[in-house]
């Protein structure tokens, strides 16, 4: 096409400096999404939108549209006269809300359609056009901005919701076409969450993804919220919301991999642009998609950009980064000869470490009233030091081995725990290694695995029992706690992304006070210092007694600033009543009891109490003393 023909339809004007340039290719402009992309924007008095596209091996570059009938080659883009492989033009009289993708002409001629990687909002599936739009939006959480550093400190009570925004609840429930959109979400979620006194709401992957089965962890649109539920002010008024009502929200961020759609990052201008051109790096086994090359200066300065654009547009408190694992190591998932050692000859992937610490530096320091969460299930040293110590640099790490630990333990008829107590005790070996963070998340509940409840063994009343001890034990234990959606009530399925929780169950009383038993401990976690301020340090916790393994009661302190916060714990692990049981320990009396997990409101036995609590000393001078309670059968109960 004529340059002059092509020129009245797209001018040729750039937007960028030569900062952002070197920067981009660098690894280190980390604010991409606002010079990248399409952007609405008047260039001589005339409205349109400007485009701006990274594609290398490129020879031609055209975007095209409904505003156009889709036709290729007649809106082309600039390349950049510095080599940098960006093209860019502006489209005068183009506006908000139309329809394009990139047409490019690659690699030995190949010919792709490819979404905007930096869109902001796209069809919803299985349509996989971008959308032009603006993110212009009147936030009303500025009391929750001042003051969100005592809600997402690590001194500060974390009891996070997971959530599947599709699958939590469906206007049809077995219709997996059917969605609640963003602002239906927030009419029924926040009230909810409000009752169960949750701290933090985290979303399971909420970026524009095309396939429902992936749950959100196959990205295609990272700078964008999924068009199933509405568009991105719809997900902005959600967040709006839930700060206002006291409540942080998580995310879950996939930098790990990406899928081979078409329209995708996969082979983008018909070469390996975004990911490494090694399969045996590039590739991931498990989940069939490709790795991003993290030795990539403007592939670091888009994830980076990505991560920051979610903090920076849409105020959230903290990401949950998927997957870091298969990021710090070469041979994840990898035999023999399938992987490659790094250039000292060890198995870690140098540039994905680097890329990770300076994720972690750059969010910390624009949004430090924020926290970094790392999915990471080895001995990996150091996930959440700061990277001036030589660590990563998260603000915490999940607890996978106490996940699978518990789960165990619990699983283990009662019968049998006198000879598996280490179980359940050998996470206070390691805790402190690490800020953990206390998962039982929607892994647990899928493949075969069953749900909670029925990982419990007895009748139906011991399952409930048990599972309200196994909440007790972990609302109790030191870190951050999360709960995946329907474990509140006891789902009896298994989690399926295609219909919605069983909210039936609420209307038997089994369930219902499950729930309730869940807002207590979270209630007891809010009020009381001991559960969280020192949630982190050996200062918060004690082992008061781990003798008793024949009867499976096992007795701990959590520690708050000043002794008359203390709290203590005690589990007894067994279908026994143990009435009249004696504890000594060091410390002042402990006079009242403020939990009971077989109280008759959680659907208990509501027959072994302590009204009150015999005390005396065994040595006033040495605070030596010694309680007399009575110990419910399957239960947990927490003294002050």
């Amino acid at each position: 096409m004529p340059q002059t023909e092509n020129h009245d339809k797209v001018w040729n004007h750039s937007l960028l400096t030569e900062a952002d340039v070197q920067n981009f290719q660098q690894g280190t402009h980390y604010r991409l999404y606002e010079v990248m992309g399409s952007r609405a924007t008047e260039i001589n008095g005339v409205a349109g939108m400007y485009f701006c596209v990274w594609a290398p091996n490129a020879t031609q570059l055209s975007v095209k549209g409904h505003f156009n009938g889709w036709r290729d080659h007649e809106y082309n883009l600039y390349p950049r006269w510095d080599n940098s492989g960006i093209w860019e033009g502006f489209i005068p009289g183009l506006a908000l809300g139309e329809t394009y993708k990139y047409h490019i002409t690659g690699y030995e001629g190949c010919r792709l359609d490819k979404g905007d990687p930096f869109a902001h909002f796209w069809e919803k599936r299985p349509q996989t056009a971008s959308i032009t739009w603006s993110l212009e939006y009147n936030w009303n959480d500025s009391k929750w901005m001042r003051q969100r550093k005592k809600h997402n400190g690590l001194d500060a009570p974390w009891s996070i919701y997971e959530l599947h925004l599709a699958s939590w609840q469906r206007p049809v429930p077995t219709d997996e076409e059917s969605y609640n959109t963003y602002d239906q979400l927030r009419e029924q979620l926040i009230p909810y969450l409000q009752e169960m006194a949750f701290t933090h709401v985290e979303f399971m992957p909420v970026m524009e993804h095309p396939f429902d089965g992936s749950w959100g962890y196959q990205c295609t649109g990272f700078f964008a919220p999924t068009s199933r539920f509405g568009d991105p002010q719809g997900l902005m008024r959600l967040i709006d919301a839930l700060h206002q009502a006291g409540m942080g929200v998580i995310l879950d961020w996939v930098p790990s991999h990406f899928p081979y759609d078409a329209h995708g990052l996969f082979l983008f201008d018909g070469t390996h642009t975004y990911e490494y051109a090694d399969m045996r790096k590039g590739f991931h086994p498990d989940w069939n998609s490709y790795v991003f090359n993290y030795k990539r200066g403007e592939v670091k300065s888009f994830l980076i950009s990505s991560a920051r654009f979610w903090f920076d547009k849409f105020h959230i408190d903290g990401i949950r980064v998927d997957a870091v694992s298969s990021m710090l190591k070469l041979n994840y998932s990898r035999q023999t000869g399938q992987w490659e050692p790094n250039e000292f000859g060890g198995d870690g992937n140098l540039e994905a470490i680097a890329f990770l610490k300076e994720l972690n530096e750059t969010i910390y320091r624009d949004f430090p009233d924020v926290q970094t969460m790392a999915e990471e299930a080895t001995d990996w040293p150091g996930i959440s030091k700061p990277t001036v110590q030589g660590g990563l640099g998260f603000g915490m790490k999940w607890m996978m081995g106490w996940m699978h630990d518990t789960l165990d333990y619990f699983k283990i008829d009662p019968l049998f725990r006198k000879d598996h107590q280490d179980t359940l005790s050998f996470s206070m070996m390691y805790f402190f290694d690490e800020n953990f963070l206390l998962p039982v998340s929607h892994d647990e509940v899928v493949h075969g695995k069953s749900p909670l409840l029925y990982k419990m063994p007895g009748d139906e009343w011991q399952k409930f029992a048990n599972l309200r001890l196994l909440y007790t034990y972990m609302w109790t234990h030191p870190g951050a706690k999360l709960l995946f959606m329907g474990g509140e009530f006891g789902q009896t399925s298994e989690w399926d992304y295609r219909t919605e929780l069983s909210w039936g169950l609420l209307s038997f009383d089994c369930h219902r006070s499950l729930r309730h038993c869940v807002t207590r401990l979270n209630q007891l976690l809010r009020n009381e210092p001991a559960m969280y301020a020192n949630q982190f340090t050996t200062d918060g916790f004690e082992w008061v007694d781990l003798q008793n393994r024949s009867e499976s009661v096992i007795v701990y302190r959590r520690k708050g600033s000043r002794p008359q916060e203390d709290l203590l714990v005690i589990l007894n692990l067994t279908p026994v009543v143990r009435l009249d049981w004696s504890i000594e320990y060091t410390g002042r009396p402990y006079k009242k009891e403020v939990f009971n997990s077989d109280a008759a409101e959680f659907w208990g036995s509501g027959q072994v109490f302590n009204p009150s609590i015999r005390h005396q000393w065994i040595d006033k001078k040495a605070i030596r003393s010694q309680i007399i309670v009575n110990l419910p059968a399957l239960s947990g109960i927490v003294l002050k």
